[in-house]
C-alpha cells in the first residue's frame, strides 16, 4: 500500500530554500579545486551501477585522469600522484555511444543498452540519441537482447544490476520512455536464452516527462528490496519509493521536494545509499529539489525523517557518492558544486 508521507511546513520550505530553516548539524569539509571536466567518480570504476557500497573516490576529468580525493590531517586534499583510469574489459560494438557497462554480481557478467535511436526527441541526457534495446551477458559468455517497439525507448545510460528479491539471480533496471506517456522504471531478467520483461512503474503520463533511479535497498527494513528514484526532477521532485515483491513493482513511499539530475546533464548519479544512522537500515542522501542541499533521509520503521543535510549557495554538479577517505571507516557524502569546490560530509543522525 502506497504511503504518501507527510512533510511539515518547515521541512518542505527548507527543500524549496535549498536548507534554509532547517538546523543542520553535520560535519562538512571543503575543498577549492575542482576542474570544469571533472565529476566525482568511485575506485575502481562502476559496478552494478545502483545502490554501491562505500569506497574510495577521486575527480575524473574528461581525459581520463583521476586524482584520488583523500583526508589529511583533518582536510581534504587530493593525492599524488595522478592516476589514469583503466577499463575492465573493451566496450561491446553496439553500446549506445555515450552509454555505460554496468557488472553484476550473481547470474549476469555485465549489460548495456543498444539500438541508437533518435525517436524520441527529448533529450533530457545531452542529445536526442536514447536505445531501443539491452544486451545482457552471463558469466558463461553468451548474449541475451531485448528490443523496444516503436513506441518507447531506454532513456538511460546505464542498465542497473541488483538482486531484487534475493534469489541469487541478478534483475536489471532502466527507464523506460514512452512517446505518448513520459517515463517509467522498467525491471528485466534473465528466462533461459532470453530477457523478459518483469515489471514496471506506472508512465508519469505525459510525454517527455523523466525519471532518474536513486538507488536499491530495502529503506524501511521490512525484508524486502525497495528501488528508489526521482520522479519529474527538474519540475519539483519526488522522492518514491517501489518495493519488488512476488517479481512485481508496488509502490510504497512519496515525498516531494527532491531532485538528482540537471536538464542536459549526462550525470545520472546525484544519490548515495548508505546506513548514517547506525540503525542497520540503509539511509539516502539526495539533493533538494534545487540542487543547492543535500538532505539525508530514512524511511526506516515505515517513517520518512530527514536526519541532516548541508545547504549551499551553489548548486551539485557532480556526482554524489558514499565516500573512505582515511582508513577510519568513517562514510562521508562526497560531491562537487558549480564554483569548483569539493564537498565531503559527515551527518549527524542525533541532531
Amino acid at each position: 500500500m502506497l504511503r504518501r508521507v507527510s512533510v511539515s511546513f518547515v521541512v518542505a520550505l527548507a527543500a524549496m530554500l535549498g536548507g534554509s530553516g532547517v538546523t543542520y548539524a553535520a560535519d562538512v569539509l571543503r575543498m577549492s579545486g575542482l576542474e570544469s571536466a571533472e565529476t566525482i567518480v568511485r575506485l575502481p570504476g562502476i559496478e552494478g551501477g545502483i545502490g554501491q557500497s562505500p569506497s574510495a573516490v577521486g575527480a575524473r576529468g574528461a581525459d581520463g585522469r583521476i586524482r584520488a580525493i583523500v583526508l589529511q590531517d583533518g582536510q581534504l586534499a587530493f593525492s599524488e600522484p595522478v592516476v589514469r583510469s583503466g577499463t575492465v574489459d573493451p566496450r561491446p560494438d553496439d553500446i549506445l555511444i555515450d552509454g555505460e557497462v554496468t557488472f553484476g554480481q550473481t547470474d549476469i557478467a555485465r549489460a548495456w543498452l543498444t539500438d541508437a535511436t533518435k525517436r524520441y526527441a527529448h533529450g533530457i541526457l545531452g542529445d536526442a540519441v536514447e536505445a531501443g534495446g539491452l544486451a545482457i551477458e552471463r558469466t558463461d559468455g553468451r548474449i541475451a537482447r531485448y528490443k523496444l517497439d516503436a513506441g518507447s525507448v531506454f532513456e538511460d545510460r546505464r542498465v542497473r544490476l541488483i538482486d531484487l528479491d534475493g534469489d541469487g539471480r541478478d534483475e536489471a533496471i532502466v527507464v523506460q520512455s514512452y512517446l505518448d506517456a513520459g517515463a517509467a522504471l522498467a525491471v528485466f531478467g534473465l528466462d533461459g536464452a532470453n530477457v523478459a520483461f518483469l515489471s514496471e512503474v506506472p508512465a508519469i503520463g505525459r510525454a517527455n516527462r523523466w525519471l532518474n533511479p536513486v538507488g536499491a535497498a530495502d529503506f524501511d527494513g521490512d525484508g524486502r528490496t525497495e528501488v528508489a528514484f526521482v520522479e519529474t526532477p527538474h519540475i519539483g521532485g519526488s522522492l518514491r519509493l517501489y518495493e519488488f515483491r512476488d517479481r512485481k513493482l508496488r509502490e510504497d513511499y512519496a515525498v516531494r521536494g527532491f531532485s538528482n539530475h540537471a536538464i542536459g546533464s549526462r550525470e545520472q548519479s546525484q544519490a548515495a545509499v548508505h546506513d548514517w544512522t547506525g540503525d542497520g537500515v540503509p539511509d539516502i542522501a539526495v539533493p533538494d529539489a534545487r540542487r543547492s542541499a543535500i538532505r539525508f533521509v530514512t524511511f526506516a520503521d515505515g517513517k520518512f525523517r530527514e536526519f541532516d543535510g548541508v545547504a549551499h549557495n551553489q548548486k551539485i554538479v557532480t556526482a554524489l557518492r558514499p565516500a573512505m577517505l582515511d582508513g577510519s571507516g568513517t562514510v562521508y557524502a562526497v560531491y562537487g558544486l558549480a564554483d569548483g569546490t569539493i564537498v565531503a560530509v559527515r551527518p549527524n543522525p542525533g541532531r
